[in-house]
């Protein structure tokens, strides 16, 4: 629009001018400029489901096509945008995701994900909020979950007395389990497309050497769960408050992550808010971090967000409804060729089909 907009006290001979030449130049180079508004628009689609080229999709088929061979097929997870993870994951190359694919369902039923999603319990989640707050809160500009981790606030000592390290990596994964099963979904519908990844902001306040290493083997095995079996679900990824000598812990950390998986990490210092807000509404930042959020009983307490609405539970039972049904399908079309379908990977409490 402003390409073409002349200011009020142009003469109408100026404007008739540069009226003509746009009407001269207009077809083609309108087509380009639309091309290239779409192409920036549609961005951050590509290589998901609707936004596939020709290679991709035959990609995709080939890969659906070897697990449901080798019997790793699970209708309830693997839809296209979950084998797309995969597939970006391992820069589409379908052996490299398919050996991917194996190792985190071997993973899955080797950790007892399935029966930890469906029954683990967390009473002393507020203790342990006390001495290192994780949680996830409201959503970004462009409808992602947000995640905050306060390390800086971390007391291992006190933590330790209250859990244990493993059962913070259950929990862990039990969040990352109801994040793909029940914010995910959520977040996409009203959002009016694929949301499947999440923002995150660590917050390094106070934050020493020692005291990193003395919760670097976490952080390690919390990066590997993340990079290896949730892959491609970091959408933008925030450092606050990182001190001067954060530079050397940085060096480490990068050792544990994927190139892919560092470039879209921002390490920012003290004075981060206004950044923040350019990808986060203020309303939805706690307060603690610069924004206008103050949820009653503290925000990482709250899970607050779409999934945790009237509408959001709505949604989330209409998505239950709909798996449910195509499992049942599935099912039933598999039963008549003498075949099994893993029927695992539903929401929590969901008819599952036999």
């Amino acid at each position: 629009m402003s390409l073409w907009r002349t200011s009020s006290n142009t003469s109408t001979a100026s404007k008739a001018s540069k009226a003509s030449k746009a009407s001269r130049l207009s077809k083609k180079d309108r087509e380009r400029e639309n091309g290239m508004d779409l192409f920036r628009q549609d961005e951050h689609l590509r290589g998901r489901p609707g936004h596939l080229d020709p290679g991709q999709q035959h990609q995709l088929k080939r890969f659906r096509q070897m697990i449901e061979e080798e019997n790793l097929y699970v209708p309830a997870r693997h839809d296209d945008a979950c084998l797309c993870r995969f597939l970006r994951a391992r820069k589409w190359s379908v052996d490299d995701a398919l050996t991917m694919l194996r190792a985190a369902e071997k993973w899955r039923k080797d950790y007892g994900v399935e029966e930890l999603y469906e029954k683990f319990e967390y009473p002393e989640k507020e203790e342990v909020d006390k001495y290192y707050p994780q949680y996830y809160h409201k959503t970004d500009k462009d409808g992602r979950p947000l995640y905050v981790e306060q390390l800086g606030k971390l007391d291992l000592k006190a933590l330790y007395q209250v859990t244990t390290a493993e059962r913070q990596l259950q929990r862990l994964v039990v969040e990352y389990e109801k994040f793909q099963r029940e914010r995910l979904p959520v977040c996409s519908r009203m959002h009016g497309e694929l949301v499947e990844t999440s923002c995150t902001i660590m917050d390094l306040k106070n934050v020493g050497v020692s005291q990193f290493w003395k919760v670097s083997t976490y952080v390690q095995q919390a990066s590997n769960i993340g990079q290896h079996y949730y892959p491609e679900t970091m959408g933008k990824f925030y450092i606050v408050n990182a001190p001067y000598i954060f530079t050397t812990v940085w060096s480490v950390i990068k050792g544990w992550l994927d190139p892919v998986t560092v470039e879209k990490i921002k390490i920012l210092g003290h004075n981060y808010a206004e950044e923040l807000m350019q990808q986060i509404p203020p309303e939805n930042l706690p307060s603690t971090l610069g924004g206008k959020c103050n949820c009653p009983g503290g925000c990482s307490l709250s899970d607050a967000g779409p999934w945790n609405t009237e509408e959001g539970r709505k949604i989330l039972g209409d998505v239950t409804r709909e798996a449910a049904e195509r499992i049942q399908v599935e099912v039933a079309n598999a039963k008549k060729e003498g075949k099994t379908v893993d029927t695992s990977g539903t929401v929590k409490g969901a008819a599952v089909p036999k």
